[in-house]
């Protein structure tokens, strides 16, 4: 089958590119490994800034975004960072938490930590206190501790939030508070659901803090990015991995992947995304750190010696590793730039598009530039 342009990973940075190509005509495919750095995602678009054209793409998918100068987030353990702009879900406060705070988790859930989280904000103080529910819906998945995650948690509370919010209730009633704080586990399928809680439970200030993955947040975005993109005709093939790529005289011509044997997928253009050494994007042995799939130049420290840094602290420079490509995010192989190849999202080597989420959405959408200029002559 051929296609305009194969897009090699269905994260963040494929999904924002195939989408964007998609809205101009283009007939493209997407080919995905499965899980990605989305289900991982905290919920804020580090770097993304005012880029209006991802904001857009994003609410056209029906992701809202939500920023507040000088708003910070809570973290897991207690600490607070710099966040925005973000899912609406995702709560930036700006100043202190509050004088007074209830944390709220749920009984066998070991995926968010309310004691450490009440511990740090005692010392930055509020005054914390831990409340762990016992919700009837829950016993079952409590029967096995691989059933008691934030997923299958929010599919529950996708249906009965309301009951949930009346026991929250209750216990500011007997004691009050300024503030709820609530595991990220709301609003799987449905975005509106952590506003509703929000508005039931005011005016306590409600703040939803992140859990250990996967990210309910995170795949909430995934799937409403993936349904934009097949609803505008994308061809998204799941479970499969892209293992080599035909290239010739600086063209690629067709890709091969595990699950079509023989078969091979054609395209005039293509994009990576494959991501950094979390996806496999990157892969590392004795020898050194590789792109595995059309084997590319990567910019990374010639010896091992320089991959990390003893303190464990600290910024690690195998982290800043990735494919090499010029200003038109082409890259090499052996320096021999690749003409219809581009690399996007946590895979490119250098800062130019930023970091995180920011850098996959906006290389992404510089490469789909770059293609559509080129169809457009």
């Amino acid at each position: 089958m051929r296609f305009d342009t194969i897009i090699i990973g269905g994260g963040l940075a494929g999904l924002t590119a195939g989408i964007r190509l998609q809205e101009e005509g283009l007939h493209t495919a997407i080919v995905s490994s499965g899980q990605s750095a989305l289900h991982f995602f905290s919920g804020t678009f580090e770097s993304l800034g005012d880029c209006q054209e991802a904001t857009e793409l994003l609410k056209r998918a029906g992701i809202e975004l939500h920023s507040l100068e000088g708003g910070r987030r809570l973290l897991p353990g207690g600490a607070f960072k710099e966040a925005e702009p973000s899912l609406q879900d995702v709560s930036l406060i700006q100043g202190s938490i509050g004088k007074s705070a209830l944390i709220v988790s749920f009984n066998g859930y070991h995926d968010f930590f309310p004691e450490l989280l009440a511990a740090a904000l005692q010392k930055d103080g509020t005054q914390a206190k831990v409340e762990i529910i016992e919700m009837p819906e829950l016993a079952v998945l409590r029967k096995s501790p691989s059933e008691m995650r934030s997923v299958n948690i929010a599919r529950v509370l996708d249906k009965s939030w309301s009951w949930l919010v009346d026991v929250i209730k209750g216990v500011v009633e007997k004691s009050p508070v300024d503030t709820v704080i609530l595991p990220q586990v709301f609003g799987l399928d449905d975005a509106s659901i952590p506003d509703k809680v929000r508005e039931a439970l005011a005016p306590l200030n409600v703040v939803f803090v992140g859990t250990l993955p996967p990210s309910v947040p995170g795949i909430r975005t995934q799937n409403l990015l993936r349904k934009r993109y097949e609803t505008l005709g994308g061809t998204y093939v799941i479970g499969d991995q892209v293992i080599s790529g035909a290239v010739h005289e600086g063209v690629v011509s067709s890709i091969a992947s595990k699950n079509l044997d023989t078969y091979r997928l054609f395209a005039g253009n293509f994009i990576l995304c494959t991501g950094s050494f979390f996806s496999k994007g990157l892969s590392s042995n004795p020898d050194g750190i590789k792109e595995p799939v059309f084997g590319l130049d990567v910019d990374a420290p010639a010896s091992r010696d320089g991959w990390y840094k003893a303190d464990f602290f600290q910024d690690q420079p195998y982290m800043e590793t990735g494919v090499k490509a010029d200003e038109h995010l082409h890259p090499f192989i052996g320096g021999s730039k690749i003409s219809n190849l581009y690399v996007a999202g946590s895979i490119l080597a250098g800062d130019k598009y930023g970091k995180a989420a920011g850098k996959a959405m906006r290389s992404a959408l510089a490469a789909a530039e770059l293609i559509l200029k080129d169809s457009r002559v």
